[in-house]
């Protein structure tokens, strides 16, 4: 058997009756109110987009660096044989010759050797460390095989880490 309840007072009975569900508030608009937040978010989308675009293009620009960077651990694991120590430094040559090109274009360093391919490695770059790098290197081709052969292996790691420097920090004059 159930407890009784006990019949509510008229007085509170009277009181719930007349109670209503509670009204909420119109949910808030997403929508700008003044055309000056319509203002800011297009030219927060503007600036944005143009971040974005010249980002991607120096990131495309800067592709010949990312190959050649590439090109150089390959040529570093080779310049620490004594055996592959003269092909790593001619082809080091020619990686550093490509980087040239492609950055500072054909008529510009096409012809650039001895002397002239030194000073050029050295303009590009801030501290002058270009110029070890392009003694090192200098018509590197026409020395002998002793000459390569006879390269310790600190000094090719300080030339694959002056090359790297110089790949990674050249100016490209615009």
């Amino acid at each position: 058997m159930e407890p009784q309840q006990p019949a509510p007072d008229p007085l509170t009975e009277a009181a719930l009756r007349s109670l209503k569900d509670i009204a909420l508030p119109p949910p808030v608009s997403w929508m700008p109110q003044t055309w000056g937040w319509v203002l800011l978010a297009t030219v927060l989308l503007v600036v944005a987009g143009v971040t974005v675009l010249v980002w991607w293009r120096r990131f495309e620009a800067n592709a010949y660096r990312r190959e050649a960077l590439g090109q150089l651990v390959l040529i570093e694991r080779r310049i620490k044989d004594p055996v592959t120590r003269q092909d790593a430094v001619h082809e080091l040559a020619l990686v550093l010759k490509r980087v040239a090109l492609a950055s500072s274009g054909r008529s510009e360093t096409a012809s650039l050797s001895g002397a002239s391919w030194v000073r050029f490695i050295d303009s590009r770059t801030e501290n002058g460390a270009g110029q070890a790098l392009g003694k090192m290197l200098d018509d590197g081709e026409y020395h002998g095989e002793d000459d390569a052969g006879s390269l310790y292996t600190d000094e090719g790691a300080d030339l694959i880490a002056d090359a790297r420097r110089w790949i990674e920090q050249h100016h490209v004059s615009v």
